[in-house]
């Protein structure tokens, strides 16, 4: 006998939000791993907040919210809270349960901004590198380095003239010539007017660099900063002094434009051996000497160092930099080192086989 298409809606619920999601689905595994890095930043997580007063949103909640809004490729606040509202996976890895009121998206922007910035996104970070040495994951010993430029939440039109001189509207771009010492965004003041190369495109852009480790790929270190033409070379060094494992033997990687007499003389200072591409374009003389670009150690740090490229990628597609939803070197630095140890929890994950559920 064919059944009725009748819902009758319950007033009760008696299974748990805990019970809904399946034991091999995915999201328990990465809800492990981003716990055991939170359980480090407790102390951290404790002095931002008064012991006195009204409660707040959990700090925990607030920063597994935004570990989904990059992992899920959520664009923007109020969505993340929509979804939050009626996808059960999503509520359970926060930590609300079924009948729990979801924030206002406001709410939520307004906790983030006073808890997350810099020093949170850092710290976390660095737990997930700390999480990939302590199993074995990452290499102390052969490394890449690589930068990419990241779009500036602010337009072209915005590029006006520092000593206030009437430039028109900012749309007649041919009328004068605009640098970054006589010209400023006033949306992004620390944006800069930057191209990826030769009759690319000038965009208002930051610099970020990384230093990938050679065994599995994985990001240990991130730099943010205002983009010039040294920038790269700079926050290579910069990057390599943060790292207390760096000796006498450890190698880097990198591309044509580290291939300077400045930047090779900087490696040799720390100990380090350069295996960086040989710039020999129009007859000039590279660095790197032919006897160290004939080992067999140079050519596989050259294979390897392209792996740098997905962290480009996935923080560009799947995470929040493709184009850049806040504007200040600050928050620009804290959102793009927590992007970049999303990368690292997912990287791990897949090393693993844990996104690969398996069956029950």
């Amino acid at each position: 006998m064919r059944s009725r298409d009748v819902q009758q809606l319950g007033v009760f619920s008696y299974v748990s939000v805990e019970e809904r999601i399946p034991q091999n689905h995915p999201i328990r595994n990465l809800r492990r791993m981003v716990d055991l890095v939170l359980k480090e930043l407790d102390q951290t997580l404790d002095s931002r907040y008064s012991p006195i007063g009204r409660p707040s949103i959990p700090p925990e909640r607030l920063l597994r919210a935004l570990v989904l809004q990059v992992v899920y490729s959520v664009r923007s606040e109020r969505q993340l809270m929509e979804q939050v509202d009626y996808n059960l996976a999503f509520r359970w890895f926060i930590g609300l349960n079924v009948d729990d009121p979801v924030w206002d998206h406001s709410t939520f922007s307004f906790n983030r901004e006073r808890l997350f910035d810099a020093e949170i996104a850092q710290r976390f970070f660095e737990h997930t590198v700390l999480l990939a040495e302590i199993t074995g994951l990452a290499s102390d010993e052969h490394f890449s380095v690589d930068g990419t430029l990241l779009k500036a939440w602010a337009s072209q039109k915005s590029f006006r003239c520092k000593d206030g001189k009437d430039d028109g509207d900012g749309s007649d771009f041919r009328r004068s010539e605009r640098r970054n010492d006589t010209h400023g965004s006033t949306t992004d003041p620390d944006a800069r007017l930057m191209r990826k190369g030769q009759g690319k495109e000038a965009k208002l852009s930051y610099q970020a660099s990384v230093l990938m480790e050679h065994r599995n790929g994985l990001i240990v270190s991130v730099d943010v900063r205002r983009a010039t033409g040294t920038a790269e070379r700079d926050a290579a060094l910069e990057m390599l002094d943060r790292r207390d494992t760096i000796k006498d033997g450890t190698t880097l990687a990198g591309d044509k434009g580290y291939d300077t007499t400045a930047f090779v003389e900087g490696l040799e200072k720390r100990g380090v051996k350069a295996h960086i591409a040989r710039n020999t374009g129009g007859g000039r003389r590279s660095t790197i000497g032919a006897d160290v670009a004939a080992t067999d150690g140079y050519r596989k740090s050259q294979e390897l160092r392209k792996r740098i490229e997905q962290s480009f990628g996935w923080t560009k597609t799947i995470g929040m930099l493709g184009q850049l939803p806040v504007v200040g070197i600050k928050a620009v630095r804290a959102l793009t080192t927590f992007n970049f140890a999303m990368y690292n929890l997912i990287r791990m994950g897949g090393i693993a086989n844990w996104w690969d559920p398996s069956p029950t």
